[in-house]
């Protein structure tokens, strides 16, 4: 499963990369979604390569995002009580293992947000304009997950 982060703005960028984020519901910076490891969406991504950053989330990190920055739709808070009315889940732990396991989808529920939204990261990003290793945009593998505790 893919973690992908927008980091760049639309100002100056092309109508369909725009689209392509928009699809992707990468709406504003910062945001976050979980995609799955589809031949489609590795093309998207390859499209939107300059104003995004993406990678495979490891479980530990997808039990503290969702502990931490999962949403209801009216932007409440969701702690282990609601996620168990919204989903039927008992645990963040089992939610997240049938989430990398493909079984469900984030925006197969209608109570939570299938989106992200996340701080910039802490120390900031190495550059906005480059892609990794050398600055913060296109593939990066395992290391979205440092990218994304940086983010919580």
């Amino acid at each position: 499963m893919f973690a992908v982060i927008r980091i760049r703005g639309s100002a100056g960028m092309r109508g369909d990369v725009k689209d392509t984020l928009k699809m992707l519901r990468l709406s504003a910076v910062n945001n976050c979604v979980l995609l799955p490891e589809t031949v489609d969406y590795k093309g998207m991504l390859e499209k939107c390569k300059d104003a995004c950053t993406w990678g495979e989330i490891n479980k530990e990190t997808l039990v503290g995002m969702l502990k931490k920055r999962l949403r209801l739709q009216g932007n409440g808070r969701v702690d282990e009580r609601v996620l168990k009315e919204a989903t039927k889940f008992d645990s963040f732990e089992k939610f997240a293992d049938v989430l990398t396991e493909g079984k469900v989808k984030l925006k197969d529920f209608e109570k939570i947000k299938s989106v992200f939204r996340l701080t910039p990261p802490s120390k900031g990003f190495k550059s906005v304009k480059d892609h990794y290793p050398t600055g913060d945009l296109g593939y990066r593998g395992k290391e979205i997950n440092e990218l994304i505790e940086r983010m919580m």
